[in-house]
């Protein structure tokens, strides 16, 4: 009888956790894993911090090499080989080595697309000129690094205001480069609502970061091949030393597309098993969508967290199992400069183009109790079904305790719970962390008082 193989396309998050998975459940399964890049399981969240020296080295962003793989997995990881094609009727994929040109085909019975996301790449000119980076591969962080090392830039643009733009302002400021934001709409953080992005910009201001919204860059200049000006859709030069393209993410899923596989808006559609519409064909993390607790439906957020759980269910499915997607909220956190700042559910424009009914409540609260040392002001804004009061989304940003109380707000979604019962959690309280009534339980009561019994 012959070996049973699955071969997956991709080697992070989803690709490398349905292969671990799959390796304990099917001891004697053939695993053939395809990365085009040269790294696989790394920390790509942990880049900025890389780059503002937190973190020393890349290989401190590396969980799991090849080797290890191998070598205590049995699991066969190919670097730098892209997968070219997918021959579903064959069952077959084609494989290009990037390193000596060779390409050559290979047979599978189970095939899990993990191609992730690239970057969104405006149509601008001088892309190619020296300075001018995207961030999404290890490859790219330790090339940013080793340019800033190389070149000490002065003067730093990132085009795009959203997680990693703030992330990577922060990380340039430390460098010593003058940042400038430039956001072609009116507002930064497109998932959050006013009430706590005016907080970020505020922040951004004390920072002497520069943030230009609701223009465009449409040229980048330069001398001697190395970018020196970015040229707005106004007319206005920024002097650019080093420039950061953050403008989003598109998932890679145009060679699924290419071999019959159900696309929706350019990500790779999936039921609840992370199965494709082709038979013994999955797809898993930044390149798939993921169902939606709240909107009930399938949509794209790509997030570290769902593509390693996507991948284990997956994988769970390979090996025969009968497993499903629980589904996601969309809970996100991030650090810019002094802030902390978290979301999970939907905001309320989110709430307004799906027409439901919904109410609001923003309230500014002390973090800790106020007469212990070190409490600061922390900004909630929930969002909750208007007749029902069950919550539907929450935003936070202070300057500590966020992201534990974000997952609390995810949680009570997930549970559907509505704004009485979130006030009446029995939640943990000592001085040094939160006042008697905690934001969480203060805003969810305040919030109540507004919903129609």
């Amino acid at each position: 009888m012959n070996q049973e193989r699955l071969i997956i396309i991709g080697g992070d998050a989803a690709g490398m956790s349905a292969a671990s998975r799959v390796r304990k459940l099917k001891p004697d399964m053939e695993l053939l894993v395809f990365e085009r890049s040269g790294f696989v399981s790394y920390a790509a969240c942990g880049m900025p911090y890389l780059i503002s020296n937190k973190v020393k080295s890349a290989g401190d962003l590396v969980i799991y090499d090849a080797r290890f793989f191998k070598e205590k997995r049995g699991i066969d990881v190919f670097l730098h080989h892209e997968v070219r094609k997918i021959l579903p009727q064959e069952k077959r994929v084609l494989i290009h080595n990037e390193d000596t040109g060779e390409e050559k085909e290979y047979s599978y019975d189970r095939l899990l697309i993990a191609t992730g996301a690239r970057p969104l790449i405006p149509p601008i000119k001088g892309l190619n000129l020296k300075g001018v980076f995207t961030l999404r591969l290890l490859e790219e962080g330790k090339a940013i690094k080793e340019y800033i090392l190389n070149k000490s830039p002065k003067k730093g643009i990132i085009l795009g205001g959203g997680y990693i733009g703030m992330e990577m302002a922060e990380a340039f400021t430390e460098m010593g480069i003058a940042v400038t934001v430039v956001e072609k709409m009116p507002c930064i953080l497109g998932t959050m609502d006013d009430e706590v992005t005016q907080i970020i910009e505020d922040e951004l201001k004390r920072n002497n970061v520069t943030l230009i919204k609701s223009k465009a860059i449409v040229e980048f200049a330069g001398n001697d091949n190395y970018v020196s000006k970015a040229i707005l859709d106004d007319g206005e030069s920024l002097d650019a030393s080093i420039v950061l393209i953050g403008a989003g993410i598109r998932p890679n899923s145009e060679i699924a597309g290419s071999a019959g596989i159900e696309l929706e808006k350019g990500a790779i559609k999936v039921n609840k098993k992370m199965e494709t519409n082709i038979s013994g064909i999955y797809a898993a993390g930044d390149c798939a969508e993921a169902y939606h607790l709240i909107l009930r439906r399938n949509t794209y957020i790509p997030l570290g967290t769902t593509a390693n759980k996507q991948g284990r269910v997956a994988a769970e499915n390979i090996a025969g199992k009968d497993v499903v997607f629980p589904g996601i909220v969309g809970t996100s956190v991030f650090k810019v400069f002094a802030l902390e700042v978290g979301r999970t559910g939907i905001t309320a424009r989110d709430a307004q183009n799906e027409g439901i009914d919904f109410i609001t409540k923003v309230i500014d609260h002390i973090s800790r109790a106020h007469y212990y040392p070190g409490y600061s002001q922390i900004r909630i804004k929930l969002v909750a079904n208007k007749k029902t009061g069950i919550l539907l989304g929450a935003q936070m940003v202070g300057k500590e305790g966020i992201s534990q109380r974000i997952n609390v707000f995810a949680t009570a979604i997930t549970a559907k719970m509505n704004v009485h019962e979130i006030g009446n959690l029995d939640l943990g309280y000592a001085p040094p962390f939160s006042p008697v009534f905690d934001p969480i339980l203060i805003s969810a009561e305040e919030l109540q008082k507004d919903i129609i019994n």
